[in-house]
């Protein structure tokens, strides 16, 4: 994942299905299903699926896919499907952003680190386990990447609070959304992680950027690219179908795209 500032979500009560707050990825995973036929035998399934993934794409665990192909004890062909997959797509993104997006560290230290894809894609995988089930009203937020479907309760949207990116007990804003993703990429739980690809160094100009749409793959990729970008990143993400921005500057300043004007609480 990509690394986000973990995200509030709040709503009104509505008969519930299953509610859990666990442990995964590096970070705690909040699941908030307001469908009550859902059995608690899919979040099992949804966490067990995020444990996979984790155990395959960790750069921090030692036997992961991952870090051996960075120790060069795994080829990359040799690896699973769903690694060769990722890492294809990483690439792809990384000659279709001008290598703002870079998850081999070519610029910088060399290092493989696709994470900045693969949180929000791993919660995504996840969350069509619920989609399967035939839940319609439901929110996983996974250390701020964060997927919201239908309504906490009829007519109401759920409310996703942004953390502010100096003081950990403050919001920067609250956005409502019905059937939409949150990303937010900054310095919050990795620290400067994600690096400009034209000097190898922490990006400057913006203290977090939180990126909006429908698709929360896509959202957490646009987040760390922004971030990367600096200053320039919320136009970027302003050029995708269906996505906005909002940004919080170096001097603290509240910036956002025309697709975010409508969300905001």
């Amino acid at each position: 994942m990509a690394e986000s500032a973990p995200a509030d979500i709040r709503a009104m009560a509505r008969p519930r299905g299953p509610h859990r707050v666990a442990p995964v990825m590096g970070t705690v995973i909040s699941i908030d299903v307001r469908d009550p036929a859902i059995p608690e035998s899919v979040v099992d399934a949804m966490l067990a699926r995020l444990e996979e993934i984790e155990d395959r794409f960790s750069t921090y665990r030692q036997g992961s896919e991952i870090s051996r192909i960075a120790r060069g004890e795994l080829a990359e062909a040799d690896a699973s499907a769903e690694v060769r997959f990722v890492l294809g797509m990483c690439d792809d993104l990384h000659r279709t952003t001008d290598g703002w997006f870079d998850a081999r560290g070519h610029r910088a230290d060399g290092r493989l680190d696709p994470s900045g894809l693969v949180k929000g894609w791993a919660v995504e995988e996840a969350a069509l386990l619920l989609d399967d089930a035939g839940a319609r009203n439901y929110s996983c937020n996974c250390g701020g990447d964060v997927i919201c479907r239908g309504e906490p309760e009829p007519g109401r949207p759920w409310r996703v609070g942004i953390r502010h990116p100096e003081r950990a007990d403050a919001l920067a804003r609250v956005l409502t959304v019905r059937d939409l993703a949150v990303a937010t990429s900054g310095t919050y739980e990795r620290g400067e992680h994600i690096r400009d690809p034209r000097t190898g160094r922490a990006p400057i100009g913006l203290m977090s950027v939180t990126v909006v749409g429908p698709s929360l793959t896509w959202a957490d990729v646009y987040a760390t690219t922004a971030f990367a970008m600096g200053q320039d990143g919320p136009a970027w993400v302003a050029r995708h179908p269906g996505y906005g921005a909002l940004a919080i500057t170096a001097d603290e300043r509240l910036v956002w795209t025309s697709t975010v004007d409508p969300l905001l609480a």
